[in-house]
């Protein structure tokens, strides 16, 4: 691990992926090394411009990827992609084709495009996107861009992992009640109506302007600059508003910078997957398999109707956390 982790501070490509495909591995022992990696790691202090992006199904999120990221590594920026691709709820399988619909960026120099599949994980992130995006800041790149499944409204948790959050949007895809809808639209730093082009041009004029009004009702956060959130209108198409979308980005984290939020923003961050790590650790010693024997016997005098579920339920975690093997559910 100590190798691995030298050749990632020196922006090897080769063993930044397979150091993803360690963390993101469910084996016992790919974890533990995942783990030894990642401590190697800590302390590098290299931090790179984490960008989350999210949108529903078919709003042009890897069109959009794909043109903004070129344009930032014409500009000589080094630019990282992590993909999330949904898994099948019946084969758990993914397609992973984020780097084929993102030819012309896989081929800079300067971008690295890496599709993960969800999984079970819900929030429109891979369970393991964070250690990911740990591994690409310590890599050296400059931007980070983090994009997520198709969404909804409840789906935030990509706003944990960025320190800008943009929102994409399609035009005529709703009205101004929708706008001040809690959920991700109150996480959005930017709000980008897309494919502000052709015939959609003036609808997406429109729906920004929805959308501008609606974010003016919204309470201000304390991370917000003045002006922000902000809607702006994009065509990845044609690529026209991305160096705005940029110019915006980069001014929101200046000015977080400058007013001490971006540091405590990313202690927060930390603290919040911590607690995250934890819980899942939990969660797993459910799954042994002594514990699922004393899970089953449990659930199957609740389902006879002899234990109420409560009472079952302690009786189990008091059994775990005895370590004994007896279930006494009366």
């Amino acid at each position: 691990m100590t190798d691995l982790a030298a050749r990632i501070l020196r922006n090897d490509r080769r063993a930044l992926a397979r150091a993803i495909t360690l963390v993101e591995s469910t084996r016992a022992d790919h974890h533990a090394q995942a783990i030894d990696l990642l401590q190697e790691l800590a302390g590098h202090g290299r931090q790179a411009l984490r960008i989350g992006l999210s949108g529903t199904p078919g709003v042009g999120k890897s069109t959009f990827i794909e043109s903004f990221g070129a344009m930032l590594v014409e500009r000589g920026l080094t630019v990282a992609v992590l993909a999330v691709d949904p898994s099948s709820a019946r084969t758990g399988g993914s397609i992973l084709g984020d780097k084929t619909r993102m030819e012309r960026l896989s081929r800079m120099q300067g971008a690295f495009i890496r599709p993960s599949p969800s999984q079970t994980h819900l929030g429109g992130v891979a369970r393991r996107t964070r250690e990911a995006v740990a591994l690409c800041e310590a890599a050296g790149f400059d931007v980070v861009i983090v994009e997520t499944v198709g969404v909804g409204q409840s789906e935030t948790v990509v706003a944990e992992l960025s320190d800008v959050f943009v929102l994409l949007l399609a035009p005529a895809g709703g009205d101004e009640l929708q706008g001040v809808k809690r959920g991700i639209m109150e996480a959005a730093d930017l709000i980008v109506v897309n494919k502000a082009d052709g015939d959609l041009k003036a609808t997406a004029n429109r729906t920004r302007a929805d959308y501008a009004g609606a974010l003016r009702l919204l309470r201000k956060r304390p991370q917000d600059a003045p002006g922000f959130p902000k809607a702006l209108t994009a065509s990845a198409l044609q690529e026209e508003g991305l160096a705005q979308v940029w110019e915006e980005i980069t001014a929101l984290g200046d000015w977080r910078r400058a007013e001490g939020h971006w540091q405590a923003r990313r202690e927060a961050q930390a603290r919040h997957w911590f607690i995250e790590e934890l819980r899942q650790s939990l969660l797993a010693r459910l799954e042994t398999p002594q514990a699922r024997a004393q899970i089953d016997a449990a659930a199957a005098q609740v389902a006879r109707g002899e234990a109420a579920a409560g009472a079952a339920a302690q009786a189990v975690m008091a059994s775990l956390q005895s370590g004994g093997e007896s279930l006494d559910v009366s």
